[in-house]
């Protein structure tokens, strides 16, 4: 399923980005979140339904801790 997101949504940026616009945008309805490029905020997004963003942050969270060992 895929989850929709209305077009009236607050797009967050990511506070990763270093004030910089190479970052991700993150916006929040009632039943889905999505992800998109900062850089083009009209273009292609990503949404998700509340188990697919638990795990979409899980998945970031795993990958980020792995590029940081041996740093």
């Amino acid at each position: 399923m895929v989850a929709e997101l209305p077009g009236d949504v607050t797009w967050r940026r990511s506070s990763f980005g270093g004030g910089g616009n190479d970052c991700v945008e993150v916006a929040r309805s009632r039943h889905a979140f999505a992800v998109r490029d900062s850089k083009d905020a009209a273009g292609p997004r990503l949404a998700f339904g509340a188990a697919g963003w638990s795990s979409f942050g899980r998945a970031v969270q795993r990958d980020s801790s792995r590029s940081q060992v041996g740093t």
